[in-house]
Protein backbone atom coordinates (compact mmCIF):
# COMPACT_ATOMS: atom_id res chain seq x y z
CA UNK A 1 0.00 0.00 0.00
CA UNK A 2 1.48 3.32 -1.47
CA UNK A 3 0.70 6.42 0.72
CA UNK A 4 2.33 9.97 -0.07
CA UNK A 5 3.38 12.64 1.70
CA UNK A 6 2.11 16.04 1.89
CA UNK A 7 5.11 16.88 -0.21
CA UNK A 8 5.48 16.39 -4.06
CA UNK A 9 9.19 15.49 -3.21
CA UNK A 10 8.95 12.43 -1.27
CA UNK A 11 7.03 9.14 -2.06
CA UNK A 12 6.44 6.90 0.88
CA UNK A 13 5.65 3.23 0.35
CA UNK A 14 4.15 1.45 3.31
CA UNK A 15 3.54 -2.55 3.48
CA UNK A 16 0.60 -3.69 4.97
CA UNK A 17 0.78 -4.37 8.56
CA UNK A 18 3.94 -2.47 9.33
CA UNK A 19 3.13 0.46 11.96
CA UNK A 20 2.43 3.55 11.62
CA UNK A 21 5.28 5.82 11.04
CA UNK A 22 6.22 8.32 13.72
CA UNK A 23 6.04 12.29 12.55
CA UNK A 24 8.97 14.32 13.69
CA UNK A 25 7.33 16.96 16.08
CA UNK A 26 6.92 20.20 14.23
CA UNK A 27 8.92 23.41 15.00
CA UNK A 28 7.47 25.75 17.03
CA UNK A 29 8.83 29.58 15.72
CA UNK A 30 8.08 32.38 18.66
CA UNK A 31 8.07 35.87 17.68
CA UNK A 32 9.91 38.27 19.89
CA UNK A 33 6.82 39.72 21.76
CA UNK A 34 5.39 36.19 22.21
CA UNK A 35 8.66 34.85 23.86
CA UNK A 36 8.84 37.62 26.34
CA UNK A 37 5.17 38.07 27.19
CA UNK A 38 5.24 34.48 27.71
CA UNK A 39 8.45 35.36 30.28
CA UNK A 40 6.02 38.15 31.56
CA UNK A 41 2.79 35.44 32.10
CA UNK A 42 5.49 33.30 34.11
CA UNK A 43 7.43 35.93 35.74
CA UNK A 44 3.95 37.40 37.35
CA UNK A 45 2.44 34.61 38.09
CA UNK A 46 5.28 33.22 39.91
CA UNK A 47 6.53 36.38 41.78
CA UNK A 48 3.22 38.05 42.72
CA UNK A 49 5.06 39.18 46.22
CA UNK A 50 8.52 39.28 46.78
CA UNK A 51 11.07 40.78 49.58
CA UNK A 52 13.97 41.88 48.48
CA UNK A 53 16.91 43.82 50.23
CA UNK A 54 19.54 45.26 48.65
CA UNK A 55 21.41 48.84 48.04
CA UNK A 56 19.94 52.26 46.51
CA UNK A 57 21.61 52.71 43.27
CA UNK A 58 21.56 55.29 40.47
CA UNK A 59 19.09 57.12 42.87
CA UNK A 60 18.56 60.74 41.25
CA UNK A 61 15.33 61.61 42.93
CA UNK A 62 11.66 61.88 41.86
CA UNK A 63 10.71 61.93 38.33
CA UNK A 64 8.43 65.17 36.67
CA UNK A 65 5.84 62.48 36.94
CA UNK A 66 6.34 61.75 41.31
CA UNK A 67 7.59 58.24 40.31
CA UNK A 68 10.74 57.16 41.82
CA UNK A 69 13.12 55.02 39.50
CA UNK A 70 16.30 53.55 40.51
CA UNK A 71 18.58 50.32 40.79
CA UNK A 72 18.97 47.79 43.95
CA UNK A 73 22.20 45.83 44.12
CA UNK A 74 24.21 43.74 45.96
CA UNK A 75 27.51 42.31 45.27
CA UNK A 76 26.17 40.30 42.27
CA UNK A 77 23.83 41.50 40.60
CA UNK A 78 20.68 44.41 40.39
CA UNK A 79 17.54 45.25 39.40
CA UNK A 80 15.38 47.85 38.12
CA UNK A 81 12.88 49.20 40.64
CA UNK A 82 9.73 51.48 39.80
CA UNK A 83 7.84 53.11 42.79
CA UNK A 84 4.20 54.69 41.44
CA UNK A 85 3.80 58.32 42.64
CA UNK A 86 0.68 56.98 44.84
CA UNK A 87 2.88 54.82 46.77
CA UNK A 88 5.60 58.01 47.34
CA UNK A 89 3.25 60.09 48.69
CA UNK A 90 3.15 57.18 51.35
CA UNK A 91 6.34 57.35 52.10
CA UNK A 92 8.01 58.12 55.42
CA UNK A 93 11.17 58.61 55.10
CA UNK A 94 12.92 60.31 52.33
CA UNK A 95 15.16 57.75 50.28
CA UNK A 96 19.00 58.31 49.53
CA UNK A 97 21.81 56.97 47.38
CA UNK A 98 23.48 53.87 48.91
CA UNK A 99 20.55 53.12 51.48
CA UNK A 100 19.94 49.92 52.20
CA UNK A 101 16.16 48.72 52.19
CA UNK A 102 13.38 46.05 52.08
CA UNK A 103 11.41 46.58 49.41
CA UNK A 104 8.19 44.58 49.09
CA UNK A 105 6.64 44.20 45.44
CA UNK A 106 6.04 42.17 42.33
CA UNK A 107 7.92 41.42 39.41
CA UNK A 108 7.05 43.03 35.83
CA UNK A 109 8.55 43.26 32.58
CA UNK A 110 9.36 45.78 30.14
CA UNK A 111 8.48 44.44 26.74
CA UNK A 112 10.03 46.64 24.27
CA UNK A 113 13.45 46.63 26.12
CA UNK A 114 13.27 43.07 27.25
CA UNK A 115 13.65 44.10 30.93
CA UNK A 116 12.02 42.75 34.55
CA UNK A 117 11.97 45.52 37.03
CA UNK A 118 10.37 45.56 40.49
CA UNK A 119 7.37 47.24 40.94
CA UNK A 120 7.22 48.35 44.69
CA UNK A 121 4.35 48.57 46.61
CA UNK A 122 6.47 48.53 50.30
CA UNK A 123 9.55 49.48 51.06
CA UNK A 124 11.28 50.12 54.32
CA UNK A 125 14.93 50.79 55.58
CA UNK A 126 16.70 47.83 56.72
CA UNK A 127 18.18 47.89 60.62
CA UNK A 128 16.77 51.17 61.59
CA UNK A 129 12.58 51.47 61.40
CA UNK A 130 10.70 53.50 58.13
CA UNK A 131 9.22 55.82 61.33
CA UNK A 132 12.69 56.51 63.30
CA UNK A 133 14.57 57.67 60.21
CA UNK A 134 11.49 59.56 59.01
CA UNK A 135 11.26 61.33 62.62
CA UNK A 136 15.42 61.89 62.14
CA UNK A 137 15.22 63.08 58.92
CA UNK A 138 12.46 66.11 59.46
CA UNK A 139 13.89 66.70 62.69
CA UNK A 140 17.45 67.73 61.04
CA UNK A 141 15.57 69.45 58.35
CA UNK A 142 13.31 71.63 60.26
CA UNK A 143 16.69 72.47 62.48
CA UNK A 144 18.75 73.50 60.01
CA UNK A 145 15.64 75.75 58.97
CA UNK A 146 15.69 77.26 62.03
CA UNK A 147 11.80 75.91 63.19
CA UNK A 148 13.73 74.17 66.23
CA UNK A 149 16.73 73.46 68.46
CA UNK A 150 19.43 75.70 69.74
CA UNK A 151 19.35 77.66 66.01
CA UNK A 152 15.65 78.63 66.49
CA UNK A 153 15.40 82.01 64.41
CA UNK A 154 11.90 82.88 66.24
CA UNK A 155 12.37 81.91 70.18
CA UNK A 156 9.21 80.31 71.99
CA UNK A 157 6.84 82.86 72.72
CA UNK A 158 5.55 83.10 76.62
CA UNK A 159 2.32 81.29 77.28
CA UNK A 160 -0.79 83.83 78.55
CA UNK A 161 -1.02 83.46 82.41
CA UNK A 162 -4.58 84.10 82.30
CA UNK A 163 -6.05 83.49 78.75
CA UNK A 164 -9.60 84.47 77.79
CA UNK A 165 -10.33 81.99 75.34
CA UNK A 166 -8.46 78.84 74.71
CA UNK A 167 -8.64 76.90 71.39
CA UNK A 168 -7.86 73.48 71.44
CA UNK A 169 -7.24 71.17 68.12
CA UNK A 170 -8.20 67.45 68.70
CA UNK A 171 -10.73 64.42 68.30
CA UNK A 172 -14.24 65.79 69.98
CA UNK A 173 -14.63 61.95 70.86
CA UNK A 174 -11.10 61.01 72.27
CA UNK A 175 -10.33 61.16 75.84
CA UNK A 176 -7.75 63.71 75.68
CA UNK A 177 -10.32 66.27 75.29
CA UNK A 178 -11.70 65.11 78.16
CA UNK A 179 -8.91 65.12 80.65
CA UNK A 180 -8.33 68.57 79.54
CA UNK A 181 -11.90 69.58 80.08
CA UNK A 182 -11.92 68.72 83.54
CA UNK A 183 -8.88 69.80 85.07
CA UNK A 184 -9.26 72.97 83.14
CA UNK A 185 -12.71 73.58 84.64
CA UNK A 186 -11.82 72.15 88.21
CA UNK A 187 -8.92 74.55 88.46
CA UNK A 188 -10.85 77.67 86.71
CA UNK A 189 -14.46 76.86 85.45
CA UNK A 190 -14.81 80.49 84.47
CA UNK A 191 -12.20 79.96 81.32
CA UNK A 192 -13.33 79.79 77.97
CA UNK A 193 -12.60 77.18 75.37
CA UNK A 194 -13.24 76.67 71.56
CA UNK A 195 -12.72 73.44 69.98
CA UNK A 196 -11.91 72.86 66.45
CA UNK A 197 -12.26 68.78 65.71
CA UNK A 198 -9.89 67.10 64.05
CA UNK A 199 -8.91 63.73 63.72
CA UNK A 200 -5.34 62.61 65.31
CA UNK A 201 -4.92 59.72 63.49
CA UNK A 202 -5.20 57.51 60.39
CA UNK A 203 -4.85 58.87 56.51
CA UNK A 204 -5.91 62.56 56.51
CA UNK A 205 -5.71 63.65 59.79
CA UNK A 206 -2.71 65.54 59.14
CA UNK A 207 -4.75 67.64 57.03
CA UNK A 208 -7.63 68.43 59.29
CA UNK A 209 -4.98 69.19 62.10
CA UNK A 210 -3.50 71.70 59.76
CA UNK A 211 -7.14 73.27 58.92
CA UNK A 212 -8.35 73.50 62.19
CA UNK A 213 -4.99 75.59 63.57
CA UNK A 214 -5.46 77.70 60.65
CA UNK A 215 -9.31 78.50 61.46
CA UNK A 216 -8.93 78.94 65.07
CA UNK A 217 -5.75 81.80 63.94
CA UNK A 218 -9.24 83.28 62.62
CA UNK A 219 -10.79 83.46 65.83
CA UNK A 220 -10.00 85.67 69.70
CA UNK A 221 -8.26 82.96 71.09
CA UNK A 222 -5.49 83.51 73.09
CA UNK A 223 -3.61 80.30 73.10
CA UNK A 224 -4.00 77.16 71.34
CA UNK A 225 -3.36 73.14 72.53
CA UNK A 226 -2.29 70.74 70.39
CA UNK A 227 -3.35 67.66 72.24
CA UNK A 228 -4.35 64.26 72.06
CA UNK A 229 -4.01 60.80 74.34
CA UNK A 230 -1.07 58.13 74.06
CA UNK A 231 -1.13 55.35 71.46
CA UNK A 232 1.95 53.64 69.87
CA UNK A 233 4.00 55.60 67.38
CA UNK A 234 2.03 55.16 64.27
CA UNK A 235 -0.78 56.36 66.50
CA UNK A 236 1.01 59.74 67.12
CA UNK A 237 2.51 60.07 63.84
CA UNK A 238 -0.14 62.96 62.48
CA UNK A 239 1.79 65.07 65.22
CA UNK A 240 5.45 63.72 62.61
CA UNK A 241 4.18 65.68 59.55
CA UNK A 242 5.85 68.21 58.41
CA UNK A 243 2.78 70.01 57.04
CA UNK A 244 1.81 69.74 60.85
CA UNK A 245 5.18 71.03 62.23
CA UNK A 246 5.19 74.17 59.71
CA UNK A 247 1.53 75.10 60.25
CA UNK A 248 2.64 75.47 64.42
CA UNK A 249 5.80 77.33 63.49
CA UNK A 250 3.74 79.65 61.39
CA UNK A 251 0.69 80.09 64.11
CA UNK A 252 -0.12 83.92 65.12
CA UNK A 253 -0.97 82.98 68.23
CA UNK A 254 1.17 80.67 71.20
CA UNK A 255 1.04 76.65 70.53
CA UNK A 256 1.30 74.34 73.21
CA UNK A 257 1.74 70.80 72.35
CA UNK A 258 0.40 68.46 74.60
CA UNK A 259 0.31 64.83 72.70
CA UNK A 260 0.39 61.08 74.67
CA UNK A 261 2.61 60.45 77.65
CA UNK A 262 5.42 61.81 79.50
CA UNK A 263 7.76 59.83 77.50
CA UNK A 264 6.22 60.53 73.97
CA UNK A 265 8.00 62.99 72.42
CA UNK A 266 6.85 64.28 68.49
CA UNK A 267 8.27 67.13 65.94
CA UNK A 268 4.98 69.38 67.20
CA UNK A 269 6.56 69.13 70.76
CA UNK A 270 9.94 70.88 69.56
CA UNK A 271 8.30 73.05 67.18
CA UNK A 272 5.48 74.36 69.58
CA UNK A 273 6.31 77.17 71.90
CA UNK A 274 5.93 74.91 75.11
CA UNK A 275 5.11 71.79 75.39
CA UNK A 276 2.90 69.66 78.32
CA UNK A 277 3.52 66.13 78.79
CA UNK A 278 -0.02 65.34 79.19
CA UNK A 279 -3.43 67.13 78.70
CA UNK A 280 -3.98 67.00 81.77
CA UNK A 281 -0.62 68.68 82.19
CA UNK A 282 -1.68 70.96 79.74
CA UNK A 283 -4.81 72.17 81.44
CA UNK A 284 -3.01 73.07 84.52
CA UNK A 285 0.06 75.14 82.58
CA UNK A 286 -3.13 77.29 81.31
CA UNK A 287 -5.45 77.46 84.44
CA UNK A 288 -4.18 78.96 87.53
CA UNK A 289 -6.27 77.89 90.17
CA UNK A 290 -9.21 80.11 90.43
CA UNK A 291 -9.14 79.92 94.67
CA UNK A 292 -5.54 81.16 94.74
CA UNK A 293 -6.22 83.84 92.27
CA UNK A 294 -8.71 85.45 94.18
CA UNK A 295 -6.79 85.47 97.67
CA UNK A 296 -3.97 86.63 95.82
CA UNK A 297 -6.27 89.21 94.51
CA UNK A 298 -7.74 89.49 98.35
CA UNK A 299 -3.96 89.85 99.69
CA UNK A 300 -3.11 92.20 97.01
CA UNK A 301 -6.03 94.47 97.16
CA UNK A 302 -5.54 95.12 101.45
CA UNK A 303 -1.82 95.42 100.75
CA UNK A 304 -2.61 98.35 97.94
CA UNK A 305 -5.07 99.73 100.34
CA UNK A 306 -2.86 100.32 103.01
CA UNK A 307 -0.35 101.41 100.76
CA UNK A 308 -2.63 103.81 99.50
CA UNK A 309 -3.77 105.28 102.94
CA UNK A 310 -0.03 105.32 104.27
CA UNK A 311 0.52 107.65 100.86
CA UNK A 312 -2.02 110.30 101.57
CA UNK A 313 -0.95 110.28 105.07
CA UNK A 314 2.07 111.03 104.15
CA UNK A 315 0.47 113.43 101.64
CA UNK A 316 -1.43 115.72 103.77
CA UNK A 317 1.58 115.87 106.08
CA UNK A 318 3.79 117.07 102.82
CA UNK A 319 0.60 119.62 101.94
CA UNK A 320 0.74 121.20 105.40
CA UNK A 321 3.80 122.50 105.79
CA UNK A 322 4.00 124.30 102.43
CA UNK A 323 0.16 125.64 103.16
CA UNK A 324 1.42 127.27 106.43
CA UNK A 325 3.50 129.35 104.47
CA UNK A 326 0.90 130.83 102.07
CA UNK A 327 0.20 134.45 102.06
CA UNK A 328 -3.52 135.87 101.67
CA UNK A 329 -4.39 134.87 97.88
CA UNK A 330 -6.73 137.90 97.94
CA UNK A 331 -4.42 140.50 97.84
CA UNK A 332 -2.57 138.61 95.14
CA UNK A 333 -5.63 138.54 93.14
CA UNK A 334 -6.59 142.39 93.59
CA UNK A 335 -3.08 142.86 92.44
CA UNK A 336 -3.60 140.73 89.61
CA UNK A 337 -6.79 142.46 88.80
CA UNK A 338 -5.65 146.24 88.63
CA UNK A 339 -2.51 145.20 86.36
CA UNK A 340 -5.52 143.12 83.73
CA UNK A 341 -7.29 146.57 83.74
CA UNK A 342 -3.97 148.76 83.01
CA UNK A 343 -3.52 146.17 80.14
CA UNK A 344 -7.26 146.80 78.67
CA UNK A 345 -6.36 150.35 78.65
CA UNK A 346 -2.99 149.49 76.94
CA UNK A 347 -4.71 147.30 74.36
CA UNK A 348 -7.72 149.39 73.50
CA UNK A 349 -5.23 152.53 72.50
CA UNK A 350 -3.88 150.17 70.49
CA UNK A 351 -6.38 149.29 68.44
CA UNK A 352 -7.55 152.21 67.99
CA UNK A 353 -4.36 153.39 66.61
CA UNK A 354 -3.52 150.43 64.68
CA UNK A 355 -7.22 150.42 63.40
CA UNK A 356 -6.69 154.66 61.87
CA UNK A 357 -3.41 153.46 59.78
CA UNK A 358 -5.06 150.88 58.24
CA UNK A 359 -8.00 153.12 56.82
CA UNK A 360 -4.96 155.44 55.54
CA UNK A 361 -3.13 152.82 54.05
CA UNK A 362 -6.56 151.32 52.31
CA UNK A 363 -7.49 154.58 50.71
CA UNK A 364 -4.15 155.08 49.53
CA UNK A 365 -4.43 152.15 47.93
CA UNK A 366 -7.80 152.65 45.93
CA UNK A 367 -6.79 156.04 45.10
CA UNK A 368 -3.85 153.91 43.29
CA UNK A 369 -6.26 151.24 41.94
CA UNK A 370 -8.18 153.83 40.12
CA UNK A 371 -5.17 154.56 37.93
CA UNK A 372 -5.18 151.12 36.65
CA UNK A 373 -8.66 150.30 36.20
CA UNK A 374 -10.05 147.72 33.58
CA UNK A 375 -11.62 149.91 31.87
CA UNK A 376 -9.35 152.47 30.98
CA UNK A 377 -6.10 150.17 30.32
CA UNK A 378 -8.44 148.36 27.65
CA UNK A 379 -8.92 151.96 25.78
CA UNK A 380 -5.25 152.29 25.83
CA UNK A 381 -4.90 148.93 24.62
CA UNK A 382 -7.40 149.27 22.04
CA UNK A 383 -5.51 152.47 20.51
CA UNK A 384 -2.33 150.61 20.55
CA UNK A 385 -4.06 147.79 18.78
CA UNK A 386 -5.41 149.91 15.82
CA UNK A 387 -1.58 151.73 14.95
CA UNK A 388 -0.41 148.42 14.80
CA UNK A 389 -2.80 147.08 12.62
CA UNK A 390 -2.66 150.20 10.47
CA UNK A 391 1.30 149.52 10.15
CA UNK A 392 0.44 146.09 9.32
CA UNK A 393 -1.46 147.05 6.76
CA UNK A 394 1.12 149.77 4.80
CA UNK A 395 3.84 146.84 5.12
CA UNK A 396 1.70 143.82 3.80
CA UNK A 397 1.04 146.63 0.77
CA UNK A 398 4.70 147.69 0.31
CA UNK A 399 5.22 143.49 0.48
CA UNK A 400 2.74 142.71 -2.18
CA UNK A 401 4.33 145.11 -4.46
CA UNK A 402 7.35 144.05 -4.65
CA UNK A 403 6.86 140.55 -4.79
CA UNK A 404 4.87 141.13 -7.71
CA UNK A 405 7.40 143.07 -9.58
CA UNK A 406 9.75 140.25 -8.60
CA UNK A 407 7.51 137.60 -9.92
CA UNK A 408 7.02 140.08 -13.13
CA UNK A 409 10.90 140.01 -13.73
CA UNK A 410 11.30 135.87 -12.97
CA UNK A 411 8.09 135.31 -15.64
CA UNK A 412 10.32 137.35 -18.46
CA UNK A 413 12.99 135.58 -17.22
CA UNK A 414 11.49 132.14 -18.58
CA UNK A 415 9.93 133.25 -21.66
CA UNK A 416 13.68 134.13 -22.59
CA UNK A 417 14.96 130.44 -22.18
CA UNK A 418 13.92 127.46 -24.22
CA UNK A 419 13.62 124.44 -21.83
CA UNK A 420 13.21 121.39 -24.87
CA UNK A 421 16.99 121.85 -25.36
CA UNK A 422 17.53 121.09 -21.52
CA UNK A 423 15.50 118.08 -21.47
CA UNK A 424 16.84 116.56 -24.89
CA UNK A 425 20.17 116.47 -22.89
CA UNK A 426 18.43 115.32 -19.75
CA UNK A 427 16.82 112.27 -21.32
CA UNK A 428 20.51 111.41 -23.30
CA UNK A 429 21.91 111.28 -20.09
CA UNK A 430 19.09 109.65 -18.09
CA UNK A 431 19.73 106.70 -20.82
CA UNK A 432 23.42 106.65 -21.10
CA UNK A 433 23.09 105.82 -16.72
CA UNK A 434 20.25 103.50 -17.60
CA UNK A 435 22.62 101.66 -19.62
CA UNK A 436 24.95 101.72 -17.41
CA UNK A 437 23.48 100.06 -14.71
CA UNK A 438 21.90 97.10 -16.02
CA UNK A 439 25.52 96.06 -17.46
CA UNK A 440 26.36 96.35 -13.32
CA UNK A 441 23.66 94.41 -12.32
CA UNK A 442 24.18 91.53 -15.20
CA UNK A 443 27.55 91.69 -14.03
CA UNK A 444 27.23 91.02 -10.16
CA UNK A 445 24.25 88.57 -10.87
CA UNK A 446 26.99 86.28 -12.90
CA UNK A 447 29.39 86.38 -9.86
CA UNK A 448 26.87 86.18 -7.34
CA UNK A 449 25.35 83.02 -8.95
CA UNK A 450 28.77 81.48 -9.71
CA UNK A 451 29.46 81.50 -6.06
CA UNK A 452 26.08 80.37 -4.78
CA UNK A 453 26.91 76.84 -7.18
CA UNK A 454 30.41 76.62 -6.33
CA UNK A 455 28.85 76.50 -2.46
CA UNK A 456 26.22 74.30 -3.37
CA UNK A 457 28.90 71.76 -5.16
CA UNK A 458 31.17 71.82 -1.58
CA UNK A 459 28.22 71.20 0.45
CA UNK A 460 26.83 68.19 -1.65
CA UNK A 461 30.55 67.24 -1.00
CA UNK A 462 30.39 67.06 1.91
CA UNK A 463 27.28 65.71 2.52
CA UNK A 464 26.89 62.28 4.76
CA UNK A 465 24.42 61.12 2.01
CA UNK A 466 27.08 61.40 -0.36
CA UNK A 467 29.59 59.26 1.43
CA UNK A 468 26.74 56.74 2.55
CA UNK A 469 25.62 56.69 -1.22
CA UNK A 470 29.21 54.95 -2.10
CA UNK A 471 28.54 52.46 -0.12
CA UNK A 472 29.16 53.06 3.73
CA UNK A 473 27.25 53.00 6.49
CA UNK A 474 26.46 53.65 9.97
CA UNK A 475 25.37 51.78 13.24
CA UNK A 476 23.85 53.17 16.27
CA UNK A 477 22.95 51.16 19.13
CA UNK A 478 19.29 50.00 19.62
CA UNK A 479 18.80 51.02 23.60
CA UNK A 480 19.67 54.57 22.91
CA UNK A 481 20.29 55.33 19.11
CA UNK A 482 23.65 56.37 20.09
CA UNK A 483 26.01 56.49 17.11
CA UNK A 484 28.48 53.84 17.39
CA UNK A 485 31.92 55.14 16.60
CA UNK A 486 34.36 52.71 18.07
CA UNK A 487 34.03 48.84 18.79
CA UNK A 488 34.71 49.47 22.45
CA UNK A 489 30.47 50.85 22.48
CA UNK A 490 29.39 47.27 21.81
CA UNK A 491 29.20 44.25 23.37
CA UNK A 492 27.92 40.98 22.83
CA UNK A 493 24.03 40.63 22.49
CA UNK A 494 23.72 44.47 21.96
CA UNK A 495 20.94 45.09 19.26
CA UNK A 496 22.49 47.89 16.56
CA UNK A 497 20.52 49.18 13.84
CA UNK A 498 22.40 49.85 10.16
CA UNK A 499 21.17 52.96 7.84
CA UNK A 500 22.61 53.14 4.36
CA UNK A 501 21.64 56.09 1.79
CA UNK A 502 20.23 53.89 -1.60
CA UNK A 503 20.45 55.93 -5.03
CA UNK A 504 18.71 59.00 -4.89
CA UNK A 505 18.48 59.07 -1.35
CA UNK A 506 17.79 63.05 -0.34
CA UNK A 507 17.80 63.34 3.57
CA UNK A 508 18.78 61.20 6.50
CA UNK A 509 15.04 60.33 6.86
CA UNK A 510 14.70 58.19 3.96
CA UNK A 511 17.70 56.08 4.25
CA UNK A 512 17.39 52.25 4.34
CA UNK A 513 17.72 50.39 7.76
CA UNK A 514 18.08 46.86 9.32
CA UNK A 515 18.29 45.96 12.93
CA UNK A 516 20.76 42.97 13.85
CA UNK A 517 22.86 41.51 16.99
CA UNK A 518 26.25 41.68 17.69
CA UNK A 519 27.64 38.17 18.22
CA UNK A 520 31.53 39.31 18.70
CA UNK A 521 33.35 42.04 18.62
CA UNK A 522 37.22 42.69 17.08
CA UNK A 523 38.57 46.11 17.73
CA UNK A 524 40.50 47.00 15.12
CA UNK A 525 44.41 47.91 15.28
CA UNK A 526 45.24 50.33 12.17
CA UNK A 527 44.90 53.53 12.29
CA UNK A 528 42.55 53.78 15.50
CA UNK A 529 40.41 53.04 13.17
CA UNK A 530 37.91 50.27 14.38
CA UNK A 531 37.04 47.28 12.82
CA UNK A 532 33.29 46.88 11.76
CA UNK A 533 32.14 44.36 14.39
CA UNK A 534 30.11 41.48 12.46
CA UNK A 535 26.33 41.48 12.82
CA UNK A 536 23.67 39.23 12.65
CA UNK A 537 20.91 40.17 10.66
CA UNK A 538 17.91 40.68 12.07
CA UNK A 539 15.38 42.53 9.71
CA UNK A 540 14.86 45.26 7.55
CA UNK A 541 12.93 48.30 6.75
CA UNK A 542 13.21 51.55 4.49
Amino acid sequence: MARWSSTTEVVRIEMPGSPPPVRAPERVVLTVTQLTQAVKGTLVEGFRRVLVRGEVSNFRGAHASGHLFFKLKDAGASIDVKIWASVVQRLRFRLEEGMEVIAEGALDVYEKAGQYNLIVQRIEPSGAGALALAFAQLRERLTQEGLMGERRLRPPRPVPFLPRRIGVVTSRSGAALHDFLRVLHRRNPRLSVLLCHARVQGPGAAEEVVRALQRLQRTDVDVIVVTRGGGSAEDLWTFNEESVARAIAAATVPVVSAVGHEVDFTIADFVADARAPTPSAAAEMLAPELEALQDALHTARSRLRQGVQGALSRAREGLGRPQRKLSDPRRLVSSLRHGLVDAERFLGRWWADRLRSERQRLGTTRTALERFRPETLLAERRSWVERLRWRLAEAQRARLGQMQVSLTQRRQRLERRVPSAELARARTRLEALRTGLERAARTDLAGRRATVAARIDRLHGLSPLRVMGRGYAVIYRGKDERLVRAASELAVGDAVELRWAPPGCESLQACDRAEATITSVQPGSGAGKPAAPPLRRRGHRG
